[in-house]
């Protein structure tokens, strides 16, 4: 039995780019049993694809009407289904919601998608910036200049991924109780316009401008930014509050009457300036042994490479090791059923046989697949 409060649940996943997969291995770090169904011509997993980690993988023709029927006969033993093709794929390969439904009305059937299943756009190709760019969440996020791409961390993984599970998960407590299963219609444009909630309260309050760079949390501010240090490496501060404003003030000496309007935006880019010279002429090391852990609200911007080493990282065990890849652990923390990186990426195919006795496939209907080349 998997490891953490998920345990028990069956989920079946179709094999998907970006978020699905997160959303994948979000459930099954915490003990949910992810089959996967994955084309029998996919390419060969590999160790360093961490958000494919610890599922179960199952290959499959899904052209091949037995195929179709083995998907189905899955549906019925499983609490949850979900998959991130666009509009009418999985209506059009027999595996859409209202069939699903029919099979297993208890069914949780999640779908991922950038702009929904309805809309103008429903049909259309897009990827994270896209998403973004429509919710006001591109256009708040850079330099004066330009808007600048935040990753794909607010499209895909945060407003897709994580509201995905989200959804499935609620969904699950009320199918549970009552019975009832449904669709958990996921786009990226809801969630990215969901998590700029907040932003759009200060737009209403007359506090946040269309302008970049010109806030208190797009680096407008002086006492919240990146600053650059003596030996090229970066800091960030985040002192917002007067009083880690004052203690910022004083363990970088800022005793000079101007800092003193901290609320003042017309005064920010020169204080801005001011301060950037200030940190310029320590290294980032220095500033580290002068702020770090104090409540100027502080810390060394870290590349990919260093963030596994960083003290407090390696005290809350944050990073594991799998297969030779360091990677994040599952989060967040339970102290009764904590999760865990259930296992590597799966090669594809690889439990064919095996999940199928696991979710209850007798012997004969395994050979059965077996002799008609599903699996």
């Amino acid at each position: 039995m998997a490891q953490g409060p998920l345990s028990g649940v069956k989920v079946v996943e179709f094999a998907g780019l970006g978020p699905a997969p997160f959303c994948g291995m979000l459930l099954a770090d915490l003990g949910a049993d992810v089959v996967r169904i994955d084309r029998k011509d996919a390419r060969p997993a590999a160790a360093h694809q961490v958000t494919h980690r610890g599922r179960k993988s199952i290959a499959l023709d899904l052209k091949n009407k037995h195929a179709i029927e083995l998907c189905l006969e899955m549906f019925e033993r499983a609490e949850v289904v979900f998959e991130g093709f666009r509009p009418g794929v999985m209506e059009r390969l027999g595996l859409g919601p209202d069939v699903a439904l029919k099979r297993n009305p208890k069914l949780v059937y999640g779908r991922m998608t950038g702009w929904g299943q309805t809309g103008p756009l429903a049909q259309a190709a897009g990827h994270d910036i896209n998403y973004i760019a429509i919710t006001g969440a591109l256009h708040a996020i850079g330099t004066r200049e330009r808007p600048v791409p935040p990753l794909n961390l607010i499209g895909d993984f945060g407003g897709g991924a994580l509201y995905l599970a989200f959804g499935l998960l609620a969904a699950l407590t009320h199918a549970r109780a009552t019975g009832k299963g449904q669709v958990v219609d996921t786009a990226m444009v809801d969630g990215a316009a969901s998590l700029m909630s907040y932003f759009y309260g200060f737009r209403a309050e007359g506090t946040h401008t269309a302008e970049r760079a010109a806030n208190r949390l797009d680096g407008g501010a002086h006492f919240y930014d990146v600053y650059k240090c003596a030996d090229g490496q970066w800091i960030a501060l985040g002192s917002i509050e007067p009083q880690f404003y004052a203690l910022l003030r004083e363990k970088a000496g800022l005793s000079d009457p101007a800092f003193d309007a901290q609320m003042d935006r017309k005064r920010w880019p020169e204080l801005k300036e001011r301060l950037a010279r200030v940190i310029a002429t320590k290294t980032r090391g220095e500033w580290c042994a002068i702020m770090e852990g104090s409540d100027v609200c502080f810390a060394p911007v870290l590349e990919l490479g260093e963030a596994p080493s960083h003290p407090h990282n390696v005290a809350r065990e944050a990073f594991v090791t799998v297969d030779g890849v360091v990677q994040p652990a599952p989060a967040p923390r339970f102290d009764l059923t904590p999760g865990a990186v259930q296992g590597p990426p799966p090669q594809i195919g690889a439990h064919n046989q095996t999940s199928l006795r696991d979710w209850g496939f007798g012997a004969s209907r395994i050979e059965e697949l077996t002799s008609k080349g599903v699996i």
